[in-house]
């Protein structure tokens, strides 16, 4: 597990513009909710469905994604954009564009070391892990957005 690595993400999120909990739970304080965050350790191996919606970029769609050791070991487009972005393309390219869960998290948390004026974060208060991530570097900018919903998270 690469739990040093998502630490410092977290720890990086605390100051973030908002931080919501999914979920059972408290409802406490932003520095509680990530604390609680901080307390998810990426598995071996998962898989969550990925729901990419703005921004001006390659990954636009719903996609499956697996991930074993911290990287991407699958991809699979569930809609006809996602299905056309994946086709033909290697796994060492999916990589690159296509994050794990701590890569949004370690996104985020770029972003706000940044200065971005939007960055929220949203997680299942059950698992810790993360559901939802809107970035918007600069509101006068159009397309530099980056949305993520996460949804359908097992271990495997």
């Amino acid at each position: 597990m690469r739990r040093g690595r998502r630490g410092r993400g977290v720890a990086a999120l605390a100051g973030m513009v908002l931080v919501a909990v999914a979920g059972c739970g408290s409802g406490g304080t932003p520095t509680e909710e990530i604390e609680s965050a901080a307390a998810w350790a990426e598995p071996a191996r998962y898989a969550f469905t990925l729901e990419s919606t703005c921004g001006e970029r390659w990954l636009i769609g719903t996609f499956r994604v697996t991930v074993d050791n911290g990287a991407v070991a699958a991809v699979e487009g569930l809609d006809e954009p996602a299905r056309r972005a994946v086709e033909g393309r290697d796994l060492t390219f999916l990589r690159e564009v296509v994050p794990t869960l701590s890569g949004m998290v370690d996104e985020a948390a770029r972003a706000r070391s940044a200065g971005a004026e939007t960055v929220e974060v949203t997680v299942d208060r059950n698992t810790g892990h993360v559901t939802r991530i809107n970035i918007d570097p600069a509101r006068n900018s159009v397309d530099d957005e980056s949305c993520y919903a996460v949804t359908d998270y097992e271990v495997r």
